[in-house]
């Protein structure tokens, strides 16, 4: 069985994933701690559950979602994968957070470029990746068919699509998606 924990991080009010099964390995999706308080409520709830990080996730590389992937390879040893093309959303996040005045070390390179349709797999679970442009110019969903769970990113929000205006972000694409 899926677990899924969910945290709010940061100014954006960002949600972060922790995914798990049985086997106590866990997937970090879109950290966005940006902080020593988010920084410890994350590795406090890994060390507690007694998790073991194998892989690190974003969804998209918007940067509310990547605050966090520096302090994950710096205590996890994991850098991030994701669809290529979210990399140059990342390659921009000096000028993004210079914009929004929010201080961030910046994101490790990725280990490696995610595709449509790749299988994520982790202890005995799998996701697969579903490619949804729209919010971002490559976001990716991460689908559990064997536990009805969908990690969206901000494709989809409550009762509502993901925001189109901002980098990389198209209503009609997003609606096709």
């Amino acid at each position: 069985m899926l677990h899924v924990h969910s945290f709010t991080f940061n100014p954006f009010q960002e949600n972060t994933y922790i995914l798990y099964d049985q086997t106590k390995e866990c997937i970090i999706i879109d950290p966005g701690c940006n902080n020593y308080n988010e920084n410890t409520t994350l590795s406090s709830y890994i060390t507690e559950m007694g998790l073991k990080p194998v892989r690190l996730i974003n969804t998209h590389c918007h940067i509310d979602h990547v605050l966090g992937n520096d302090y994950v390879y710096r205590t996890y040893g994991l850098k991030p994968e994701f669809h290529r093309g979210e990399q140059p959303l990342l390659d921009s996040m000096d000028r993004v957070a210079k914009m929004y005045d929010v201080l961030m070390t910046p994101s490790p390179e990725a280990l490696r470029y995610i595709e449509e349709g790749e299988l994520i797999h982790f202890g005995y679970s799998v996701l697969e990746t579903i490619l949804t442009p729209g919010h971002s110019p490559a976001s990716l969903c991460l689908y559990s068919a064997q536990n009805g769970i969908c990690i969206a990113g901000d494709v989809l929000f409550y009762g509502s699509i993901g925001r189109t205006d901002l980098p990389g972000g198209d209503y009609d694409t997003l609606i096709n998606s």
